[in-house]
């Protein structure tokens, strides 16, 4: 298990750091690896999501997606993150809380991707593992929810192993790759986290405190 530092300033960008790896909001000047990682890694990732707008991969584009996040982040409605290699400053993937929901719900939707060159190697489960954290204490909600396609079993594995339960099953529940396509439901509570965090060994001592 990767150590955790969630980091939440209200003057400053979020960023969440663990002992390999950190993740950040987008900025302009992350344009041009992230457009070269999301075109490298298209045929890769097109099943998994929404059809890309024409420009999707143009600074115009990015420019655009950009002022829709800083908007979203100001109503509170999402948080979107660019996942780095520590050591490197490489972008692996992103990773988006959106659909962020107050009052008696406190409950956001959890959504993210992997370059292909990166996928399988862990990368987004350590920042699955970041994000609850960040989630539920700093956030301050209840409820984090994911979907994914029936046939992605390697996003089934990884929401396992973080500690999301399967909840239900939805038909047609998004436009994937421009078809509508069932989705597995899974969720993770406030609560599931606390057990999953208190049942790990009493070997990691005095950092269970400092890092969670």
């Amino acid at each position: 298990m990767s150590l955790l530092r969630p980091v939440l300033s209200l003057d400053t960008d979020p960023r969440i750091e663990t002992d390999g790896h950190y993740l950040r909001p987008p900025v302009m000047t992350d344009f041009r690896q992230w457009a070269k990682l999301r075109a490298e890694s298209r045929t890769f990732l097109s099943p998994w999501e929404p059809i890309w707008p024409a420009d999707d991969l143009t600074k115009a584009g990015f420019r655009r997606r950009l002022r829709r996040y800083a908007r979203d982040r100001r109503d509170g409605r999402s948080q979107p993150f660019l996942l780095f290699c520590a050591r490197t400053d490489e972008i692996l993937g992103g990773l988006t809380l959106s659909n962020i929901r107050r009052g008696v719900s406190q409950c956001v939707t959890l959504g993210y991707w992997m370059g292909a060159a990166h996928a399988g190697k862990g990368h987004m489960s350590a920042a699955v593992s970041a994000i609850l954290p960040f989630c539920f204490n700093d956030l301050g909600l209840h409820r984090i929810e994911a979907a994914c396609l029936p046939s992605n079993e390697a996003s089934i594995r990884l929401l396992q192993k973080a500690g999301f339960e399967r909840e239900g099953y939805a038909r047609n529940y998004l436009l994937i790759n421009g078809t509508w396509q069932d989705h597995i439901l899974f969720a993770c509570l406030a609560e599931d986290h606390a057990k999953k965090r208190s049942a790990l060994p009493l070997s990691y001592g005095g950092k269970l405190k400092e890092f969670l």
